[in-house]
């Protein structure tokens, strides 16, 4: 039985059950009132799912969390066959909350997000209730209208609202979505923009403002209005007016505050000068979880109260005792930094470009010390490495930056017109591999090597280690005669190794960081390789020797090398952080055939799109963790 809770107790967590949402939906009550109690015991549930999983996105659930209980409560039926969904992403908690309240998600979920066989931290379709995957910005409007187009096919009437970002705003196909929706006068389709002003590092304005957005949408012949997005009985009545409209595809654009519902956390500012916003991603610290749900909680309290002296009970857990770190775990993005500073003291023609990724991708220092040379391209990577591109044939040295899985793919046929015009320009991304593996596979970068690696003149590297860092950054910038792209590991690993004394980057030749006579595994990354020589050492324990071997190069492999690896030794293994069709692996395998060598290989890596799930739970399902690795060595050499 759940408890009326008055004041928020360190070391609590709180969320409310379904029955108390179904209980308060069925008041006999305005329904604008309703909607906004609804949408903050919504607001409750979704941080504690964030507290719960260790990680998530605050700002951007809070912000869209009065729009989609209007949506659910008020507007889809699916029973009709009437869809909603979000294409941001982010808000997946906040979306996740309210979908279990109305009973399309199991509410035992709550206590599973980001976890293996849970909640995954972008909406995907293997979840019940999810209709479209998102996390990959910009194509919501797009699977909207693919959607209508089915349904008028099928001679069905249908009605699908798609709530989108502002910073998702900045991406193309948004935009070349809105011309056939106007032309096929798709009055099924409603678009809600969740206009909280602030995206993942500084405020939409600073980063590529928008400008006009009503103007901007009613020019490509859509129906607009503009609200406020927390008030909730605007909401409604804005709905109920261009509910009337059928000929013609609607946008709302909702004023909304990011962090909306805790004082603390709410970004305000629209200043093009207005600092990071704190709560964009991440989960909230003790005291400020306890401060967020005393400040929900009395909001609960106060909203309830007013609707006929109701009350709303609370369930209570005690907050999981952190798990103590293992190891001591090293990251690479502060040598990156570090180097990038360096090479731009030499290079004054060097430049950085970024997708809305400062923080993560290690720029922040290089901005503030050349501002004059520093691009922040919003979430727009096309433009993004065409700019580059344009700036290469104009003299200029870019380096440009976002995370692989965006990277490598998105612009994948601007990297190849830029790479056919025989220009440098380093490709630097970030968020490589399975791992973290709590978002979800829209960012889960595991086939750049596929996607990228067969550009003309383009290598691709990822080290190790830090010292590897530098060295493998200036031989992109300063010996390699052409493009290059770093596959760069985000999470730290406990790196136990170092480059060999004197060791300078050689192409397709690596160095060995665990001994072993049995058998030699080849890989590169820091996240798999410290699994790799953990495993060397626990079969080193049962009299199993294998060597773990480096190779930064993803595909360029020196055949002469590889013979002389596996000279002796009785298994060849290769360890992808990618998907094994098109991967490292195969590169290192198609280089022994081209030297002649034959012995026996043992390929690990991807087969199938990874779950979502914490770190060491994802690795040992994909039996990509060092016992995993142990076993399959060892049952390979016997």
């Amino acid at each position: 039985m759940g408890d009326l809770v008055g004041s928020a107790v360190d070391g609590e967590l709180y969320f409310i059950r379904r029955s108390e949402f179904e209980r308060i939906r069925r008041l006999n009550a305005p329904r604008a009132e309703v909607t906004a109690l609804f949408a903050d015991m919504a607001r409750l549930n979704a941080l504690y799912m964030i507290a719960t999983a260790g990680s998530g996105h605050i700002g951007s659930s809070f912000s869209s969390m009065d729009l989609f209980s209007h949506l659910q409560l008020n507007e889809i039926d699916q029973s009709k066959g009437e869809v909603f969904f979000s294409s941001k992403g982010h808000d997946a908690p906040g979306l996740y909350a309210i979908m279990m309240a109305v009973d399309l998600l199991d509410e035992s979920l709550i206590h599973r997000l980001r976890r293996l066989d849970g909640l995954p931290g972008h909406p995907d379709v293997g979840t019940r209730g999810i209709v479209a995957n998102t996390g990959s910005l910009g194509m919501g409007i797009s699977k909207a209208k693919g959607m209508i187009l089915a349904a008028r096919l099928k001679g069905l009437t249908t009605k699908v609202a798609v709530v989108t970002g502002d910073g998702e705003l900045q991406e193309g196909q948004i935009w070349e979505s809105l011309v056939s929706a106007a032309n096929w006068k798709m009055g099924e389709l409603t678009v809600v923009v969740d206009h909280n002003k602030i995206q993942s590092d500084y405020s939409v304005e600073r980063t590529s403002s928008l400008g006009d957005l009503v103007a901007k949408f009613a020019a490509f012949g859509w129906h607009v209005e503009r609200i406020d997005g927390h008030d909730t009985r605007a909401i409604e009545d804005t709905f109920a007016r261009i509910n009337r409209i059928t000929d013609q595809p609607k946008v709302i654009v909702a004023d909304t505050v990011k962090g909306k519902g805790v004082s603390f956390m709410e970004g305000t500012s629209i200043d093009s000068d207005v600092e990071m916003f704190l709560f964009h991603s991440g989960a909230p610290q003790a005291a400020d979880y306890t401060r967020a749900a005393q400040e929900i909680l009395d909001r609960i309290n106060g909203r309830a109260g007013g609707l006929g002296g109701q009350t709303v009970e609370i369930e209570i857990v005690n907050r999981p005792a952190a798990a103590p770190a293992a190891g001591k775990p090293v990251g690479l993005f502060g040598a990156y930094a570090e180097a990038l500073l360096k090479a731009a003291e030499r290079r004054p023609e060097l430049v950085a470009l970024d997708a809305d990724l400062i923080k993560d991708m290690g720029l922040i220092a290089f901005s503030e010390k050349h501002p004059e040379r520093f691009f922040e391209c919003g979430i727009a990577e096309q433009d993004m490495v065409s700019m580059a591109g344009g700036m290469a044939l104009s003299g200029l040295l870019p380096v440009v930056h976002s995370f692989s899985c965006f990277l490598s793919t998105r612009p994948n046929e601007q990297i190849y017109n830029n790479a056919t015009e025989h220009t440098k320009v380093v490709y630097v991304g970030g968020l490589s591999g399975v791992l973290p593996a709590g978002p979800g596979h829209s960012h889960q970068s595991v086939r750049e090597i596929s996607s990228v690696g067969g550009t003309p003149g383009l290598v691709m590297a990822a080290p190790s280690c830090p010292a590897e860092v530098g060295a493998l950054l200036d031989w992109c910038l300063e010996t390699h005669d052409g493009p290059s792209f770093l596959r760069m590991a985000s999470l730290p690993a406990e790196i136990d190794w170092d480059v060999p004394a004197g060791w300078r980057p050689e192409v397709g030749k690596g160095f060995e960081i665990a001994p072993g006579t049995d058998a030699v595994l080849v890989g590169s990354g820091p996240i798999l390789l410290a699994q790799a020589v953990k495993a060397s050492r626990a079969l080193a324990e049962r009299g199993v020797g294998l060597a773990v071997v480096n190779l930064p190069w993803l595909n360029r492999v020196d055949a002469g090398w590889v013979a002389g690896l596996v000279k002796g030794r009785k298994l060849l293994v290769t360890l992808d952080d990618h998907y094994l069709e098109g991967g490292h692996g195969e590169k290192v395998m198609a280089a022994l055939a081209r030297a002649g060598v034959a012995v026996p290989t043992l390929n690990l890596g991807l087969s199938a799109v990874p779950p979502s799930g914490q770190p060491g739970e994802v690795l040992e399902r994909l039996g990509l963790d060092a016992a995993g690795i142990a076993a399959r060595v060892q049952a390979a050499l016997a």
